[in-house]
C-alpha cells in the first residue's frame, strides 16, 4: 500500500523533479517506509512506500522494467501475482524482486491494457513507456484505491490523493458547484468528480492511456447478476451454500500472505466476525490480533458482540472507547479527504485504524457484504415497497404531512421512521433508495440553496445519477438492481474512500475479503431470495457464517459503524455546529440562507426533527473551506 503521484508535460518543458518530492512528501503518510522519483524530459513519477511483501531495497518504486522502457508506480495489493509470475517466467520474464509490482510491470509489457483484466485485488497504478511516450493510469474493479489526476493543455497530473494536485500552482482551484451538489446528498463527491472543477476521479473499473495529451478511457469490467444460479431444490441451495463458504475462505486465505504483522477490525457485526472466524481458522494456532472501537452510548455500542467472536477464537484482541472530544479529529480529517466527506463513521475508523497501527501493518475488515448479500435495513423495505410508487403521490404527501413531527431526535423513533416511509412511498425505486442513505433531498435543497447557488447547479441532477446505474445494469430483479447501483454510487464513493483515507493516514493497509471481485462475481449470480428470505438480510450469508459464530450472533439487530451525533449535536457539539455553520464566513460563501441553516440546528436542538447526518454534512463542508479554499 502506497501513495503515487506523477506528471506528463506535452508542452516540452522539463517536469520538476522537487515538485515531486514535494507530492511524495504529502503522501508520506501511505508509504513512510521508502520514497523515490523518476523524471526524465517532461515525465516524472513519484512514489511514497509501504512495504508489505519483500520488504529489501529491491522493491523500492518507480521500478523499471529489465531494458529501461518501462517505469512503473503502483499502489495495492495483487493476490494472484505468484500464479501470473510463474506464467510470466514461463514465457521468458525474469524478475529480480519479489514484489507484485514487478508483475504487473511484466504483465504489462506482456498483454498491454489487458494486463488488467488478469489482476486480483487492489490497485491504483501508473506505467510509462519511454518508447511510445504513452502514460498507462489504472484503477481497480470497485475502487479500493483511489486515483485523481487533472488534464490541462499543458501536462497531465495524477495522484493518489487530492493535496498534491490541489497544492499544483499550475492546477487551478476553483471550488465544482455541481460537485458541492451532488456532495450535499451522497454525502461524499462522487466519480468521476472531485471538490475541484479542474480536478477529477478516474471511476472504478477504468484505465487510461494518454499520449501527445489526447486522453482515452476505458471501461474494463462490469459486475453482471446473469444467469442465475439453479437454486429450485434443496440440495442446489446447499450446494450453493457451500461454493460461497469455499469462495470466501478463498478471498479470506489470500488476503493473509504478508511479510508484516497483520490483525483484523472487528465490529462484532456479521461480516467482520465471520472474516475473523475464517483468518483463526486459516491461521491455525496462532492468535490473531483483532481491534474494535466502542461508544459510551449503549445502543450504539457493539463491544460485546465482539468480545464474544474473540473470546470463540482466542484472538488478541484490544478496545478503544469513542468519546465526544475525539471529535477535535475532525481537521485532521478533513486535511486527509481533501474533499468535503460527511460520512460520521469515519472517525472511529480513523481512531480504530491507528490503534491497529500501533500492533500490525496489515489488516482484515468485513467490508463489502452488506452491498453484496443485502444487508441494509433499506434493502428490506424497498421490496416491502415493491409498486408503492403507483400510488397517488397526493395521497402519501398528505398522510405525510398529517403525521406530528417526532418529538425525538432518534431516527430509531417509530413516528421518525414512518413519517419518513410516507414521504418516499410514491417515488421510484431508485430515488426512494437514495432517499433511504443520502443526506439531503431534492425539496431541502430548494429550500436551503440560495437563488444565486440554485441557478448554477440548475443543470445537474444528483437523482440521475443512481437512474443511471438503474439503467446500466443487467440485473432483472429489483433487489439485485439496488445493489448493483449502491456498488457504483455508496460504496465506490463513500464506503471505500472513507476506509483508505482514514487507514492509509495512519499508514495501515486495509483488505476485505468481501470485495474479492471473484466472490461478487459469483455473489451477483444467487437468486435475490438467497440474500433476503422471509424479511431477511444477508440470508445466506448469516447461513454460511453461522457455521463458525457463536450463537445469537445472527439474529442481533444491525448497527453498522453508528455515531451518537444525535445527541452530540444537542450536547457537547452543538455550539460548535452552530458556531461554524452559522459563521460569516459560511453565508458569504452564497450556498445557503441562513435562516434555513439556523432552522435545520434549532429543529434538532428541540427535538422536532433528526438532522444529524445534514448538520454534520454541513460542518464538514464548512471545515473543508476553512483548510483548502480561504486564503
Amino acid at each position: 500500500m502506497c501513495g503515487i503521484y506523477g506528471k506528463v508535460r506535452f508542452d516540452g518543458r522539463h517536469a520538476d523533479v522537487l515538485e515531486a518530492e514535494q507530492a511524495c512528501t504529502a503522501l508520506r503518510h501511505r508509504g513512510p517506509d521508502d520514497h523515490g522519483v523518476y523524471q526524465k524530459g517532461g515525465t516524472c513519477l513519484g512514489h511514497a512506500r509501504l512495504s508489505i511483501i519483500d520488504l529489501s531495497p529491491l522493491g523500492h518504486q518507480p521500478m523499471t522494467n529489465e531494458d529501461g522502457s518501462l517505469w512503473i508506480v503502483f499502489n495495492g495489493e495483487i493476490y494472484n501475482f505468484m500464479e501470473l509470475r510463474l506464467g510470466l517466467e514461463a514465457k521468458g520474464h525474469r524478475f529480480r524482486s519479489r514484489t507484485d509490482t514487478e508483475v504487473v510491470l511484466h504483465l504489462y509489457e506482456e498483454l498491454g491494457a489487458g494486463c488488467v483484466d488478469r489482476l486480483r485485488g487492489m490497485f491504483a497504478f501508473a506505467i510509462w513507456d519511454e518508447k511510445t511516450r504513452g502514460l498507462f493510469l489504472a484503477r481497480d474493479r470497485v475502487g479500493k484505491k483511489p486515483l485523481y489526476y487533472s488534464h490541462r493543455n499543458e501536462f497531465l497530473s495524477f495522484s493518489s490523493e487530492v493535496r498534491p494536485l490541489a497544492a499544483d500552482p499550475e492546477i487551478p482551484t476553483d471550488v465544482d458547484p455541481v460537485a458541492i451538489h451532488h456532495y450535499l446528498t451522497f454525502q461524499s463527491v462522487p466519480n468521476p468528480f472531485s471538490a475541484f472543477r479542474a480536478i477529477r476521479k478516474l471511476p472504478p473499473a477504468h484505465w487510461m492511456m494518454v499520449r501527445d495529451g489526447n486522453v482515452e478511457i476505458r471501461r474494463y469490467w462490469q459486475l453482471s447478476y446473469t444467469p442465475k444460479f439453479p437454486s429450485r431444490s434443496p440440495e442446489q441451495r446447499a450446494d450453493l451454500e457451500d461454493r460461497l463458504v469455499e469462495k470466501i475462505r478463498d478471498a479470506v486465505r489470500v488476503r493473509l500472505v504478508s511479510d508484516v504483522p497483520l490483525g483484523a477490525l472487528l465490529s462484532g457485526g456479521v461480516d467482520s466476525s465471520g472474516v475473523v472466524a475464517l483468518m483463526s481458522i486459516a491461521s491455525g494456532e496462532d492468535p490473531v490480533r483483532t481491534f474494535s472501537v466502542g461508544f459510551e452510548e449503549k445502543e450504539y455500542d457493539e463491544l460485546g458482540y465482539a468480545r464474544a467472536v474473540s473470546e470463540r477464537y482466542r484472538t488478541d484482541h484490544k478496545e478503544f472507547i469513542l468519546r465526544p472530544n475525539m471529535t477535535d479529529v475532525l481537521p485532521v480529517l478533513v486535511e486527509h479527504f481533501g474533499e468535503p466527506f460527511a460520512d460520521p463513521a469515519a472517525l472511529p475508523l480513523y481512531f480504530i485504524t491507528r490503534i491497529a497501527r500501533e500492533y500490525v501493518k496489515v489488516a482484515l475488515c468485513g467490508d463489502g457484504g452488506d452491498e453484496s448479500f443485502a444487508g441494509y435495513h433499506r434493502h428490506k423495505l424497498n421490496l416491502l415497497l415493491r409498486g408503492a410508487d403507483r400510488l397517488p403521490s397526493r395521497v402519501t404527501g398528505r398522510i405525510a404531512s398529517w403525521l406530528p413531527a417526532p418529538g425525538t431526535s432518534s431516527s430509531k423513533s417509530p413516528l421518525w421512521v414512518a413519517k419518513r416511509l410516507f414521504q418516499t412511498l410514491s417515488l421510484p425505486p431508485a430515488i426512494r433508495n437514495l432517499r433511504f442513505f443520502g443526506h439531503f433531498d431534492r425539496e431541502t435543497k430548494e429550500l436551503l440553496y440560495t437563488r444565486a447557488f440554485a441557478e448554477r447547479v440548475a443543470d445537474a441532477d444528483t437523482e440521475e445519477l443512481v437512474l443511471e446505474r438503474f439503467r446500466e445494469t443487467d440485473a432483472d430483479n429489483l433487489l439485485d438492481t439496488i445493489l448493483y447501483s449502491d456498488i457504483h454510487t455508496y460504496l465506490a464513493d463513500t464506503l471505500l474512500p472513507k476506509v483508505d483515507i482514514t487507514s492509509m493516514a495512519n499508514s495501515l493497509e486495509m483488505r476485505s475479503p468481501l470485495l474479492d471481485h471473484e466472490m461478487m462475481e459469483f455473489a451477483a449470480r444467487l437468486p435475490a431470495d438467497m440474500k433476503i428470505r422471509r424479511l431477511e438480510t444477508k440470508h445466506i450469508l448469516k447461513k454460511v457464517f453461522g457455521r463458525f459464530l457463536p450463537p445469537g450472533m445472527l439474529q442481533r439487530p444491525k448497527m453498522g459503524f453508528g455515531v451518537p451525533l444525535d445527541r452530540w449535536f444537542r450536547g457537547e457539539l452543538k455550539q460548535k455546529a452552530y458556531d461554524l455553520i452559522l459563521s460569516e464566513r459560511a453565508i458569504e460563501r452564497g450556498y445557503f440562507r441562513e435562516g434555513q441553516l439556523r432552522r435545520i440546528l434549532d429543529e434538532h436542538v428541540q427535538g422536532k426533527w433528526n438532522w444529524q447526518y445534514q448538520i454534520y454534512n454541513l460542518l464538514m463542508l464548512e471545515l473543508w473551506h476553512r483548510r483548502f479554499t480561504d486564503r
